[in-house]
């Protein structure tokens, strides 16, 4: 059987000034990076914004487990299908971050016959975007202790300096350290860490601004930290934000390439769903909407995270709404949920799935009563699946009146997915005006948007506040910033902050650990259980099966 990587090295690409004329993109908007990459000018959206928007489809998935859910692989073999069906589509997905490519969970690309091209490139630094992301991030915190070096006119605390530096890369090491060590001439010593750089307010700004412009001001707004007396200091005080937005200008223009069968993808930032917002740029999203009838796009883990992000941030922020949602789950995820180990996960058990599919249960539930949106279920499916344990998840969506299809397009292609695609135009024909309903109305004080997301999505009967997370809330209120969305960090694993609590648990409490102010990003990251903003390689990490030969071949990738 070939590997993901051997069939993206087999196949054939087009040259990508073919899929920009399919696109109609005169060749004034884009930049070639060789022959199989652009990037689109986000000006172009001025251009087409009298042009009606196409129909957006958003794919997410149940909670994750070790298993698989093949979220990205969906999303890509649902573009491909519905371009067989007739209808003029294109995928708007996220950029890979190198920490989970080196780590444990692998890139972005999709698999099987369902990829995005050039698949190495993709997941190995692309068109740089996320250096450009980490170098912005790191030039402020240079910034932040050179001003403190030569005469501190902000009188900023160093002890309350809340800004890190970043990495794209999984190192605990990084996490927690004390720098400028040396003496005075290397600068003053405090507790400094990183976060990965998926997880930095840059790329939550870089993803959630609609221009240069606007980037430019939001990153202005970032408070750093804090003065002896208590004042938020921000990036635009330090005089920071020109610099900055400049590194980002070539950044900020979306990526284009195609997948295995053709169809445009516009690949564009890269925010984790666990610790951050988890969706790509709206830049991207909005020209996608433009440039095609239907756009494909996806939220990063479980809806409980990616999903509520896309719609209580993005799409409040954007104003957009996708027409329908399809939610990914496999036979051998619900049977984990179910209390499967990993090692029976092949073997039939239609007492564990059923029990397991109450976590579907949960997401569709949420999708369409919470949010308002309509829903389908694609069964990704593996050579395993049983005809009998498909009847048991085809009998649960009939029951709750939700279309359900299988999903075959990690072997198949587009040709595996041509029922959803019948199901996905059927569904977004019959919602013409598309719109979302909120979980929480961002005028709510702190604790009150919180509660929404906890007792809505996740179904918790309660919330605490450790004291840190007090004391950082009354700080964040005291600024007075004016309707902030809440972004919850915590495991993906579960409905709750607890990863052992599978399937859809219930009367369980949620623990706030800490809030951390995002003001240019215009949210609060809300950190719960033991999440991490810099995550750690696995004992055995992929990167240990990566390899390259002379001719420049890699292998082990996937």
């Amino acid at each position: 059987m070939k590997t993901d990587i051997q069939i993206a090295q087999e196949a054939v690409i087009k040259p990508i000034t073919e899929i920009t004329a399919d696109l109609k993109i005169d060749i004034d908007h884009l930049s070639f990076y060789d022959k199989d990459k652009a990037k689109i000018d986000y000006r172009l959206l001025n251009i087409l914004k009298d042009k009606p928007d196409g129909k957006l489809v958003l794919v997410t998935a149940i909670s994750p487990t070790p298993a698989g859910e093949g979220k990205t692989t969906t999303s890509v073999g649902l573009a491909d299908a519905m371009m067989q069906r007739g209808y003029d589509s294109i995928l708007a997905l996220r950029e890979p971050s190198l920490g989970p490519v080196f780590g444990v969970k692998g890139g972005a690309a999709g698999g099987g016959y369902a990829q995005v091209i050039p698949m190495e490139d993709i997941n190995l630094h692309f068109t740089g975007d996320l250096h450009a992301i980490g170098t912005a991030n790191n030039l402020l915190a240079a910034m932040v202790d050179n001003h403190i070096q030569h005469g501190n006119e902000l009188c900023i605390d160093p002890c309350r300096i809340t800004w890190k530096r970043c990495m794209d890369m999984n190192d605990r090491q990084l996490r927690y350290i004390v720098d400028g060590l040396g003496g005075k001439i290397n600068g003053t010593p405090r507790e400094d860490g990183f976060d990965i750089t998926v997880a930095s307010e840059i790329m939550a700004i870089f993803c959630l601004a609609t221009s240069l412009f606007d980037l430019k001001e939001r990153i202005a707004n970032i408070v750093i930290g804090y003065s002896y007396t208590g004042k938020a200091v921000t990036a635009g005080e330090i005089g920071a934000a020109g610099a900055m937005a400049a590194l980002l200008k070539t950044a900020f223009n979306p990526n284009l390439v195609q997948t295995l069968e053709h169809t445009p993808a516009i690949i564009h930032g890269g925010p984790f769903a666990n610790i951050a917002h988890g969706c790509n740029s709206i830049v991207a999203t909005r020209l996608a909407m433009k440039l095609a009838d239907y756009t494909i796009t996806e939220a990063g883990f479980g809806a409980d995270l990616g999903a509520e992000k896309f719609l209580d941030i993005k799409c409040r922020k954007a104003n957009i709404a996708p027409s329908c949602v399809v939610v990914v789950a496999t036979i051998r995820a619900l049977k984990h949920h179910g209390g499967c180990a990993k090692a029976d996960l092949n073997t039939p058990s239609v007492e564990l799935l059923t029990k397991g599919c109450s976590n579907l249960v949960r997401h569709i539930e949420n999708m369409r009563d919470v949010y308002g949106l309509p829903v389908a279920v694609a069964i990704n499916t593996f050579p395993t699946d049983t005809a009998e344990e498909f009847k048991v998840v085809f009998d649960l969506c009939k029951e709750m009146q939700v279309p359900c299809a299988l999903s075959e397009v990690f072997a198949k292609g587009g040709k595996g997915a041509l029922e959803l695609a019948d199901i996905v135009a059927d569904l977004c024909a019959k919602n013409t005006n598309p719109s979302v309903n909120f979980t929480y109305e961002t005028s709510l004080g702190m604790k009150d948007k919180i509660q929404s997301v906890c007792s809505k999505v996740y179904k918790s009967n309660s919330v605490t506040y450790l004291p840190a997370a007090e004391k950082a809330i009354a700080q964040i209120e005291s600024l007075g910033i004016q309707d902030l969305a809440v972004c919850i960090a915590k495991t993906q694993y579960s409905f709750s902050d607890n990863a052992k609590l599978l399937a859809a648990p219930e009367n369980f409490n949620m623990t706030v650990r800490d809030v951390k102010l995002s003001a240019g990003a215009g949210f609060a990251v809300v950190i719960m259980g033991d999440i991490m903003t810099m995550p750690g390689l696995p004992k055995m990490p992929a990167a240990l099966n990566i390899d390259i030969d002379e001719n420049g071949n890699i292998t082990g990738l996937f």
